[in-house]
């Protein structure tokens, strides 16, 4: 096994100004799942595909081990990629295309026998041996996948967003199924994907991309409870942070009638770029439905409800009353709020609930630069 290192990592593609990756600084421990996520475009595929082979690196190096692979063939990576359309032979059996990189490589007929049979005990294939990949689910497909990587015995596998063609039901099952995996063989991984649910669930540490720059790097807990800076705090997350921008007035945040009180620390942190206001952002589990009337409490007008369950959110929009406080904004889109209510307490569209927000569990961060706040 091996540790990988990106050493300001950086790729530009022809006919483009800004890079697709600009100096990536990522190490990744022997052994670790790392998983980078962010949005569309951000460069995280890229960033897999370099430490693949499969794109230049324009400056700075890549290092897979202590052995700088940044000008090596892919084939002599020591490396094993799955990929988002299974990419498997359909005239080939389960066993061939599980085999076929170890055939080409000419390890010998017993052994790549022992490996794909092993591989396939691990994942659960060993009676699809003999059957074409037509005949097999688009779970069973995708273990293939897996298994064509396992029979490898690579230095660091490469997952570029394997769930993605998978219902939503084997989605789960079969995250679950990679992360307990991944463990069980104990090799470095280095998992792509969209999804920040897969990554909350799935990473020991999880790397969040922006448009080609590494925004943060840290544990599930940590991207969750401290993100680094207003992007992270609104993509990671299920449903999303509410965020918004409100000004300073005697030492509070002002909300509209509403007001949350700043520390002498936070307000000892702003500076000009801020202009007197303050980012504020909130998770829907972080508030209470408290009475009307309460004093600093937040109206919301009640537009749908999820119910789940075991859990329900309100998706809510603010009163009038909220005052220039309505640029507050969400994964439920401009001036609106989600929040978790009492399953059993299920306010009705277009009632008024009020909310206030626990001391310390709000987030707070620079309005000029978007920057966490200490």
């Amino acid at each position: 096994m091996a540790t990988v290192t990106f050493d300001h990592a950086t790729r530009v593609y022809p006919g483009t100004e800004r890079p697709a990756v600009d100096a990536l600084n990522l190490h990744i421990e022997d052994g670790e799942f790392l998983v980078l996520v962010g949005p569309s475009g951000c460069g995280k595929s890229t960033s897999l595909r370099m430490l693949a082979g499969l794109e230049d690196v324009n400056a700075g190096r890549i290092l897979i081990g202590d052995r700088d692979v940044t000008d090596v063939q892919p084939k002599d990576r020591d490396i094993a990629m799955v990929f988002q359309n299974y990419a498997l032979y359909p005239h080939m059996t389960v066993a061939d295309n599980m085999g076929f990189a170890l055939k080409i490589a000419g390890t010998p007929k017993a052994e790549i026998r022992q490996r794909v049979e092993e591989a396939a005990k691990i994942l659960d294939l060993t009676e699809y041996l003999d059957r074409k990949p037509k005949a097999l689910s688009g779970g069973q497909r995708q273990r293939v996948a897996m298994g064509r990587a396992i029979v490898r015995q690579p230095q660091v596998f490469l997952m570029d967003e394997p769930l993605s063609n998978l219902d939503a039901k084997l989605r789960v099952q079969t995250r679950t199924q990679i992360a307990s995996l991944q463990r069980r063989l104990g090799v470095t991984t280095v998992y792509v994907t969209h999804d920040q649910t897969e990554a909350l669930t799935m990473g020991d540490r999880i790397a969040v991309l922006k448009d080609g720059l590494l925004q943060q790097v840290g544990t599930p807990r940590e991207m969750y409870d401290t993100p680094a800076n207003v992007f992270v705090a609104g993509f990671i997350g299920s449903p999303a942070m509410n965020i918004g921008t409100f000004p300073v007035l005697d030492g509070y945040a002002n909300l509209g009638r509403s007001r949350v009180p700043l520390s002498r620390e936070v307000l000892g942190q702003l500076t000009e770029d801020d202009k007197n206001h303050i980012t504020l952002g909130f998770r829907p589990e972080s508030v209470d439905v408290v009475p009307a009337g309460t004093p600093d409490a937040v109206p919301v007008i009640v537009n749908i409800v999820e119910e789940l369950g075991s859990d329900a959110f309100v998706y809510g929009s603010l009163t009038n009353e909220f005052g220039g406080a309505a640029q507050v904004h969400s994964g439920a889109g401009d001036a609106q709020v989600i929040v978790r209510v009492d399953p059993r307490q299920v306010p009705g569209k277009g009632e008024t609930v009020a909310i206030k927000i626990r001391p310390g569990e709000q987030h707070l961060f620079h309005a000029g630069s978007g920057e966490r706040l200490a």
